[in-house]
């Protein structure tokens, strides 16, 4: 079994762990996970939890029929919130931290840069920080969806150089280990591509809305941002005692040696796009191989609705090549597109800059 090192990591943990029944809050798996954080505090690393569980862990405490509503199912993560939260802190004898994010926490900048103030100030405090999606007052559009990517988001911000994922499996596989008998467990993956995207199934479990699909989205991101991902089968505690050992059970997705800097992770894998900006060959060819800005001359149509200041995807013919933050909102874009950049003041009566989107808010892809 190989070595497995880490300084600061983020560990999500499921809601079939947090409250295996789907009805209410449960220690049954989580002792071993909070003796593994424990031990690790005590070695000097840091550790961000990621917890679901909210909605399972309130559904029996508001009535409802065969489908709880989305008002129901709020209600639901408020009571269950406060349960689960005292659910993790009965475990520990130092402070826990809630943190409730929505994804539009998350695409503001100053917000996230807020967000990894706070997380580096509860660790220097020493407490726990334990986050979850705001399943109380957030709506679909702003919904990060599932916990898995969440925590990819977390140890995004926080900075972390590892993710730990439990799930309900021992790791990847190149079959569902639960159907077939001789599918192959997959202890290490170096690269992200294709076929592992194709290996991801659907849920795993009727309380949970992440399968091993957003598992693997979620390394992907951490990966192209020299963070390693771990998932681990969180059922099993002898993986909590390899762990604090320094040994690697599960599978370990291997980051990219290329790591992005902050404001670039920020913008690859957080920044919801609002539109898109064709772009004619040529200026394809500037912000590729040139290191250019995207002028307004180079830019053929202008779709959907956004603000200046907002991100929106650069396209050339069906490909997309690159996000950025557009200086100028669609409105202003549909006036300017094609021409000279001396002839913005002339044609909108004022000027934000003579580029549309300078090259340092901007990610290639």
């Amino acid at each position: 079994m190989s070595q497995f090192a880490w300084q600061r990591a983020v560990i999500k943990v499921g809601s079939a762990l947090i409250a295996p029944d789907g009805n209410a809050c449960s220690s049954q798996f989580l002792l071993p996970i909070a003796q593994f954080i424990c031990a690790s505090r005590a070695q000097g690393k840091e550790v961000i939890l990621v917890s679901s569980g909210s909605v399972a862990a309130g559904r029996s405490k508001i009535a409802y029929k065969h489908f709880p509503s989305i008002a129901e199912k709020q209600a639901m993560a408020a009571v269950g919130q406060t349960q689960m939260m005292a659910n993790w802190a009965q475990l520990f004898d130092f402070d826990c931290a809630q943190i409730l994010l929505t994804s539009d926490d998350l695409h503001n900048r100053t917000r996230y840069v807020n967000i990894k103030n706070t997380l580096r100030e509860l660790l220097r405090n020493h407490a726990l920080p334990i986050v979850n999606e705001n399943d109380t007052v957030v709506i679909n559009e702003l919904k990060v969806g599932d916990n898995d990517n969440l925590a990819a988001y977390t140890a995004l911000v926080a900075q972390a150089d590892t993710l730990i994922i439990c799930s309900d499996i021992d790791g990847l596989y190149d079959a569902d280990p639960r159907k077939n008998p001789h599918a192959r467990f997959i202890p290490k993956v170096h690269e992200i591509n294709q076929q592992i995207h194709d290996l991801a199934g659907g849920a795993g479990t009727s309380v949970g809305t992440g399968g091993m699909r957003t598992k693997i989205q979620a390394a992907e991101k951490c990966a192209k941002s020299g963070i390693q991902t771990l998932i681990v089968n969180g059922r099993n505690a002898d993986v909590f005692a390899q762990l604090s050992q320094g040994k690697q059970p599960g599978t370990l997705f291997v980051p990219s040696k290329n790591r992005d800097g902050a404001r670039t992770q920020w913008l690859r894998h957080t920044l919801r796009s609002k539109g898109t900006l064709v772009i004619d060959v040529g200026a394809r060819q500037a912000l590729m191989h040139k290191g250019a800005s995207l002028l307004p001359s180079g830019i053929t149509s202008v779709l959907g609705s956004f603000k200046p200041g907002e991100a929106v995807d650069i396209r050339c013919k069906d490909q997309i090549i690159a996000k950025g933050l557009s200086l100028y909102s669609n409105s202003e874009l549909v006036k300017i597109k094609g021409q000279q950049s001396d002839k913005i003041d002339t044609l909108l009566g004022y000027s934000s800059g003579e580029v549309v989107i300078h090259r340092d808010d901007m990610v290639l892809l």
